[in-house]
């Protein structure tokens, strides 16, 4: 009993793990640079295996970001239930933002596609509606999404630093990474700054934490879930 209690807890490591790194992947390739460019109305339509691609790598993330907290909560909420819960929540979140910004990728070639048929004809409509598009999209993805799926990585390592199952050094910068990453999305959303190298230098702890994070739990696990089911 207590072997299969202590080989659950490590193999839910080894999982969040995993997922942590594949969030991280499938972010990397969910990006879009043809949507993101100047001439996206006409670029889109004759990439759109390129913007298909992208919305398939997204969609994959739903997994990373709502599994993660899942998966993590029966052994969370025995050290701080609330904050466990709303890890949950946020995660849970995440991924619903996540799936809206895909449906606006989609939207986005749909409408790419139509200016295709069209031409020039009522250009300005297109611009109009597309860059409603693509400024929704920015938000969802890098300010409703990144702002959810950060808070769920606060609350975890506010538990991890609670209950040093893991280094504090690793939870710290991870309270750390996700402060700043909350402050680059909010920039963002009020104009401060743009999708520039002050967000992405802003995002860069937090990704790097996660990375050292993943790396930690697939060959550490965690340092008390072996004490913790001796004990019980």
């Amino acid at each position: 009993m207590l072997r299969k209690s202590t080989n659950s807890g490590r193999r839910t490591a080894a999982i969040t793990g995993v997922l942590l790194i594949s969030g991280l992947v499938t972010g990397i390739f969910s990006v879009v640079p043809v949507i993101d460019g100047a001439d996206y109305l006409v670029k889109a339509s004759t990439n759109g295996n390129q913007v298909l691609i992208g919305a398939f790598f997204q969609l994959l993330m739903v997994i990373a970001y709502v599994g993660i907290p899942i998966l993590m909560y029966p052994i969370l909420c025995k050290h701080n239930k609330g904050l466990a819960l709303g890890s949950v929540a946020f995660g849970i979140i995440a991924g619903v933002f996540i799936i809206t910004g895909v449906i606006i990728l989609l939207l986005l070639l749909t409408l790419s596609h139509e200016f295709a048929k069209v031409g020039t004809l009522n250009i300005s409509y297109f611009q109009t509606l597309g860059g409603l598009l693509r400024e929704g999209r920015d938000l969802v993805n890098h300010v409703a999404t990144t702002l959810a799926f950060v808070l769920a990585m606060f609350l975890f390592n506010c538990i991890f630093y609670q209950s040093k199952l893991i280094p504090r050094w690793l939870s710290v910068s991870g309270l750390i990474g996700s402060t700043l990453s909350i402050l680059a999305s909010l920039f963002f959303m009020i104009r401060f700054i743009g999708l520039d190298a002050t967000y992405m230098m802003l995002n860069i702890p937090i990704a790097f934490q996660q990375l050292v994070l993943a790396i930690w739990l697939i060959i550490k696990g965690f340092y008390r879930a072996e004490q913790d089911s001796v004990t019980n």
